[in-house]
């Protein structure tokens, strides 16, 4: 029995070493987030001058450029437009040539790019530009056209900017947008509230399509002036902005989808507001884990690799009774305290280290 029980105990420590390890090993991938950029297709003429590696650079260059504009404001974008490639190059993880051919003496590619997330973020940060997470996010658009001369609100398919809204999109975008169905209750409703339009708050059309966040696009419209109230109200934060436009023919397709277009940018810009990841705030967090919570390790692990928030993590102690994590977030614990506990996670706070179960 003696050697028995020895056996076990040898067994027990290796396996507790393995596990370690592999802990530990498992953490370093944090440092290799990567930002993927899919579909860059690039071409270039197939003649005696033909050289790949340029291909490949064009490649980089408009993965990055796609990048910069899903997780930088347009107006800090504009700043960024002129980086060298040598520089941009510096930045790419790997890249995969996903398709290529040969039609009519022109070279095609397509190719996937994985952009280095701690070094985009580190070359951002040094340029004073806030990165934002670049998160897909559906919301209900209600456009509507108030014809100020002749005191009428239209809707639907006599809405110019509610038929063109769709047609107006970028592989950037981020926000998928949700437009109401044709009903003519909702029609009847909004001309009953026409002079107080700007002061309604669309309750009765909103909670018919289950989404929390909205944008109300108001566009009056007198003779070729047109003014417009954009009414926001995203993560619970609420925003009016306003656009003026002169000299606009509403039957001109071009002039409309312009200022679709332009809207679409500034409602991107209000978006990525609300999800800025901000470098100058790090926090230490110190959390700990039952070690024979196998599953919950792994989770938690996994959530720490791929929270935008999370700097970096390692493990500091290791014991047969518990983990205990290292974390440096980029962010408040309030949010860390959201953001794990919304995949499940509880976690008493309340102490210097928190426990987690």
């Amino acid at each position: 029995m003696f050697f028995k029980k020895k056996n076990y105990r040898y067994i027990y420590i290796l396996n507790l070493i393995l596990f370690t390890l592999l802990t530990i090993f498992s953490t370093t991938n944090v440092f290799c987030k990567i930002y993927k950029i899919e579909d860059i297709n690039v071409n270039e003429p197939y003649n005696l001058s033909f050289q790949k590696n340029i291909v490949i650079e064009k490649a980089f260059q408009e993965g990055f450029v796609e990048l910069l504009k899903k997780i930088t404001s347009s107006k800090d974008f504009e700043n960024l437009k002129k980086i060298e490639i040598k520089r941009v190059k510096e930045l790419v993880d790997s890249f995969i040539i996903i398709d290529e051919k040969f039609i009519e003496n022109k070279y095609f590619a397509k190719f996937e790019v994985d952009f280095n997330k701690d070094k985009i973020l580190k070359f951002l940060d040094k340029k004073n530009i806030s990165s934002s997470i670049p998160l897909r996010k559906k919301i209900f658009i209600l456009p509507i056209l108030l014809d100020e001369e002749k005191n009428q609100i239209l809707m639907f398919s006599e809405n110019i900017f509610y038929k063109e809204w769709k047609k107006n999109n970028k592989s950037y975008f981020l926000i998928n947008y949700i437009l109401p169905n044709e009903d003519l209750d909702d029609i009847s409703l909004m001309q009953s509230q026409i002079e107080e339009i700007e002061n309604y708050d669309f309750k009765e059309i909103i909670k018919k399509y289950n989404l929390e966040d909205y944008i109300i696009v108001l566009v009056f419209q007198d003779k070729n002036k047109i003014k417009i109230l954009s009414k926001i109200n995203l993560n619970e934060n609420k925003k009016t902005i306003s656009n003026l436009y002169d000299a606009i023919n509403l039957k001109n397709l071009n002039e409309v989808n312009k200022i679709i277009l332009d809207l679409k940018i500034n409602f991107e810009d209000e978006w990525k507001k609300q999800n800025i990841i901000d470098q100058s705030i790090k926090i230490a967090i110190k959390a700990s884990i039952d070690s024979r919570e196998i599953n919950i390790i792994n989770k938690f692990e996994k959530m720490l690799n791929d929270s935008n928030f999370v700097y970096e993590f390692n493990i500091e102690q290791f014991s047969n009774k518990n983990i205990l994590f290292k974390i440096v977030y980029n962010n408040t614990p309030d949010k860390f305290l959201t953001e794990f506990e919304s995949y499940g996670f509880n976690i008493n706070s309340n102490e210097n280290i928190w426990i987690v179960k």
